[in-house]
């Protein structure tokens, strides 16, 4: 992913008001994030500890997307699967993070939504680079191109159900 201004983030918005992307907190550190690591930008605000944030590029153009999230209720055990690069997380390490749909559809409360892993560092988890809490990834026949591509195919599919 390339890197990402301030303003690049805050336009990039599809599922909020203007007014709401321009309020909401935008990483400080843009600077030193691992851009090249990267398949979507995804953070949580510190302000509001149920909110987060992704933006990734689709179609040559950047889009943006505001999520709520609810923190793990589940037993000591559990381990649960992000949806979108299937590493596999103990309690609360994976959350379900919904969007409102985009235009008049969000606007009547409609939402989407997926698993993903709670601190939105899938692109890190699937290079290596971050390593679960849990110790390891499990081992897959698919060479880490083919997992970076349904990683990002299985982001296209839940962007996609935002605009029908």
């Amino acid at each position: 992913m390339r890197s990402l201004t301030e303003q690049d983030i805050r336009n990039s918005f599809v599922n909020c008001s203007k007014g709401e992307a321009k309020r909401l907190t935008v990483p400080r550190d843009l600077a030193e994030r691992p851009w090249e690591d990267l398949d979507f930008l995804g953070w949580r605000d510190p302000g509001a500890p149920d909110r987060s944030y992704l933006v990734t590029e689709r179609d040559g153009r950047l889009v943006g997307v505001t999520m709520r999230f609810q923190t793990a209720q589940r037993g000591f055990l559990h381990r649960s699967m992000c949806s979108l690069c299937l590493t596999t997380h103990p309690r609360g390490g994976v959350s379900l993070m919904t969007a409102p749909k985009a235009g008049a559809a969000g606007r009547d409360g409609n939402s989407v939504g997926v698993y993903m892993c709670t601190d939105l560092a899938c692109s890190l988890y699937l290079r290596g680079k971050k390593e679960p809490e849990s110790g390891a990834r499990f081992e897959e026949s698919l060479s880490l191109e083919e997992q970076i591509a349904r990683t990002r195919g299985n982001l296209a599919a839940f962007l996609d159900k935002l605009h029908t």
